[in-house]
């Protein structure tokens, strides 16, 4: 059997063969008259029409002077056979010295239907569009090897149709998503991904430096205070679909890189948005899956509204038997490692309670279902009740995986300043994923924002439960990878 080098040698001989007939390996010019999902679906009238169709061999099948080949373009597979006969011998000659498995063709010839009731072109001309100089593998061994997949994804989408439709899917559900927000009055914006001051969410930035200016930048975790300030400037609906980045772990549900949705809506509080964000999904399951029940994981998955409620602190003591009114920050930590839960350094009561909800909680919760009103530490960004230790916020759970974050928005400058502070000392005591004071978007705040409500979601983990995939990376076409030793 010849090895991977002598394969490729011999292939880059092919070229310089084809050359010699003056024919281009790599042309510039292709002529295709339809696709092959055209060609299928419109077949009985395009039947003994003359029609050029191109794509990648998948197979290639010499017999003697009659030879079958399929190709595959973005949307199926065709058969094309290749007659001596038809040809003639020095051009059916050259079809078998130059093609291999896995080169990109272009096929022109009039459709037949086979003995066997096969759907066929016959060929009369042919031409190569590229060489494929190294062969594809005869099996994927990344269906194996998983990092193999993610490394190579090409390789992945030649050989599984499966993944391939699973971004298919992530495609129509983003589509979806800014068909209905544009439908119901957004406008589409962007902020700026280089940041000076990192915030909007409890996460470790990733830090740059941008030369121009000698000045540390940050990569942003969140566009949420940028989209803030167009609230202030007079827009009343905004979102922005864009890439997020955090210096955090990889997991299951976590990528260093991801994409997010925030919206933002001038004038509406967090108990509308609620209903919002159900008819929100109600179009995303309708658009792409055209059924109101999804498989996730083991779990058959109703998305069938309305949902339900449930409040944070009834939710901790139902699992944990935790009474958070009752119990103080001490006490609370000492019972967080009784129950094993890893806390991180400087976190306050509430994310302490959060880190022992996350383990115990949150798996429990399966059909979508808002938790709601969260402790008045655990967002800082939100808008809490007077005189109550609660938050006017909610997060979705859909399969024991946290969906959306949102809350009706913290608009008061004065209240904000003093929270930022707040949260400015937790950092500086060692809680990394504290908020930073931002003394430019509490300037904004000063000139008035309308109260508002504002909705983050992750689209990779979105696009995970809803095509069942066992971890956010079968979802991201390219995830960084750690490098191979």
């Amino acid at each position: 059997m010849a090895t991977i080098d002598e394969i490729i040698k011999a292939r880059k001989e092919k070229i310089k063969y084809m050359e010699s007939f003056g024919e281009e390996a790599y042309p510039i010019k292709t002529n295709r008259t339809h696709t092959i999902k055209q060609t299928l679906s419109n077949f009985d009238n395009l039947l003994e029409q003359e029609i050029s169709l191109v794509g990648r061999i998948r197979t290639l099948r010499i017999h003697g002077g009659l030879s079958f080949i399929d190709i595959q373009d973005e949307g199926g597979t065709f058969q094309a056979v290749f007659m001596k006969d038809n040809l003639g011998e020095k051009t059916y000659n050259f079809f078998k010295e130059t093609f291999d498995i896995g080169d990109f063709v272009e096929l022109k010839g009039t459709l037949f239907i086979t003995k066997k009731g096969e759907k066929t072109l016959k060929v009369s001309h042919f031409k190569m569009l590229a060489k494929s100089i190294r062969p594809l593998p005869e099996k994927w061994h990344g269906l194996k090897d998983v990092e193999e997949r993610y490394r190579k994804r090409y390789l992945d989408l030649i050989f599984s149709d499966e993944i391939k439709e699973n971004f298919i899917k992530r495609s129509q559900i983003i589509a979806s998503i800014r068909s209905f927000l544009n439908e119901n009055g957004f406008i589409e914006v962007e902020t700026p991904t280089l940041q000076t001051q990192y915030g909007g969410a409890r996460a470790k930035p990733f830090k740059t430096h941008l030369n121009a200016y000698n000045l540390d930048v940050f990569l942003r975790i969140s566009p949420e205070l940028y989209l803030k300030r167009l609230l202030v400037g007079g827009f009343e609906k905004v979102f922005e679909i864009g890439k997020c980045f955090r210096n955090e772990g990889v997991d299951k549900s976590h990528n260093p890189d991801f994409t997010m949705l925030e919206f933002y809506v001038a004038y509406m509080d967090y108990i509308e948005l609620m209903k919002f964000t159900e008819k929100l999904f109600e179009r995303i399951i309708s658009d792409v899956f055209k059924i109101k029940t999804i498989q996730i994981g083991e779990h058959m998955v109703d998305f069938k509204g309305p949902w339900e409620r449930i409040e944070f602190p009834a939710l901790l003591e139902k699992y944990t038997d935790i009474k958070y009114d009752e119990i103080n920050e001490e006490g609370l930590l000492k019972k967080a490692k009784e129950l094993g839960v890893v806390i991180p350094k400087g976190a306050d009561k509430a994310n302490i309670a959060d880190e022992i909800y996350k383990k115990y909680c949150r798996p429990n919760i399966i059909n979508p279902t808002f938790v709601i009103h969260y402790p008045k530490e655990f967002q800082p960004l939100a808008k809490g009740f007077k005189n109550q230790d609660r938050l006017a916020n909610f997060q979705l759970l859909i399969a024991g995986v946290e969906i959306v974050n949102a809350f009706s928005e913290q608009n008061d400058p004065i209240e904000q300043e003093r929270i930022l502070k707040d949260q400015e000392k937790l950092f500086e005591e060692g809680f990394e994923e504290a908020q930073r004071s931002d003394d430019e978007f509490i300037e904004a705040l000063e000139y008035g924002m309308p109260p508002a409500a504002g909705f983050g979601m992750g689209l990779d983990r979105l696009t995970m439960l809803l095509t069942n995939s066992n971890v956010l990376r079968e979802i991201i076409l390219f995830p960084i990878m750690k490098p191979k030793e």
